[in-house]
């Protein structure tokens, strides 16, 4: 009797266990939330308010850095080619003595319009953007997130790193954003792109950094872009891409078209040198060395006892040029420009684009068995 009368005792207690940890754990899961805060939801994930950090910083970013991004819309004229009858006939002057009263004073030239972005860098109304948006433009406009427009002129550009720099005209005292850093960028961080895509003035895009360094694309001459997977289409040309602190760390400046998420921008370091030369004297110093090169292919590198080194194997040293002053000699290969790594020629004259003229830089190059580092002083390119 005793031992029937303990078993239904021990039996009751742990049904009242098992009841009461279930009443414990469905109060925490779908009970009110703690005084100290929000409760964690199940499976680990983070806080609400953790996980909408980000988000904010978003809109702080879009809220902040709108105002001085700038729509831009150009008119040029293009010169009307003769139809292909009048290509036909154009040798025979009888039909240009007749046909010619009928189009004589007939204009020759039609307007042609182009929409791009810009962001306004100073307070002094200074614009940087893209050298295709206003290429051969006759009359460039401006308009702000405010709606307010303004005519702009082109204080310099220069094709062979596709930056351009504007001044509004008459607008006073602008909103304008600061530049970054971006020798400092590291892949997987966040970019964020604003302009105005297709005309839809001031779209926010968010992506992340894919790379940097990237040359050899066949866009410019000078190549060091960085690749972003945030949305580029046209008309974000010339546009600001961003970091989560609303600096401005690239220009948008191209996309793969049979691709997406692939898009690059110009460097902020050598937009901002390019901007400030423009600015400056009009045109654009460049860095320059004074040699030759030949890119080191693996039979090559095999041939110089490189043992699976990338560089750039210098052709000729050219005389009274930065190189010879550094000692440098044919044959050399050229492995790291000041700490970075060169694999190819765009990727070296991006590098020296980067580079103010005058500075000071480290050089490390293999002569024979034997891997050397020099200082060399980066000159300016001669002209022409």
């Amino acid at each position: 009797m005793i031992q029937r009368t303990w078993f239904k005792a021990l039996t009751l207690a742990l049904y009242a266990l098992v009841f009461v940890s279930l009443g414990v754990y469905l109060h925490r899961t779908f009970g009110p939330a703690p005084a100290g805060g929000p409760p964690r939801p199940a499976g680990g994930s983070q806080p609400l308010a953790e996980s909408g950090t980000d988000e904010a910083a978003f809109i702080r970013v879009a809220e902040q850095a709108t105002p001085a991004v700038v729509n831009i819309s150009t008119v040029s004229t293009k010169r009307r080619g003769p139809s292909p009858l009048m290509k036909h006939f154009a040798n025979d002057p009888r039909f240009r003595d007749f046909f010619g009263r009928f189009f004589e004073g007939a204009p020759d030239r039609r307007p042609q319009t182009s929409l791009g972005t810009g962001v306004i860098i100073d307070k002094a109304g200074h614009i940087l953007t893209n050298n295709h948006v206003i290429e051969n433009a006759d009359e460039i406009t401006v308009k702000l997130a405010s709606k307010q427009e303004f005519k702009a002129k082109v204080v310099g550009a220069d094709a062979r790193t596709d930056v351009a720099v504007l001044q509004v005209l008459g607008a006073g005292d602008l909103p304008a954003l600061p530049l970054g850093d971006s020798d400092r960028l590291r892949v997987g961080q966040w970019a964020l792109a604003i302009g105005n895509p297709f005309g839809l003035d001031h779209s926010l895009a968010v992506g992340v950094i894919s790379a940097t360094g990237r040359s050899e694309i066949g866009i410019t001459a000078l190549e060091n872009y960085i690749q972003t997977d945030a949305s580029i289409n046209p008309g974000n040309s010339g546009g600001p891409l961003l970091n989560i602190q609303g600096e401005v760390i690239g220009i948008n400046t191209a996309i793969v078209a049979t691709g997406q998420g692939i898009g690059f921008a110009i460097p902020i370091n050598l937009a901002r040198k390019v901007a400030h030369d423009l600015i400056a004297r009009g045109r654009v110093a460049r860095g320059w060395l004074g040699v030759t090169f030949q890119k080191a292919s693996p039979e090559l590198a095999r041939s110089l006892g490189l043992q699976g080194e990338a560089g750039l194997v210098i052709g000729q040293v050219m005389p009274k040029s930065p190189a010879e002053a550094a000692g440098l000699k044919s044959g050399d290969v050229l492995l790291r420009f000041n700490g970075q790594p060169v694999t190819d020629l765009q990727r070296l004259q991006g590098l020296l684009g980067d580079l103010e003229v005058g500075r000071e830089v480290e050089i490390a190059f293999r002569r024979g068995q034997e891997t050397r580092t020099v200082k060399v002083t980066v000159g300016e390119m001669p002209a022409g």
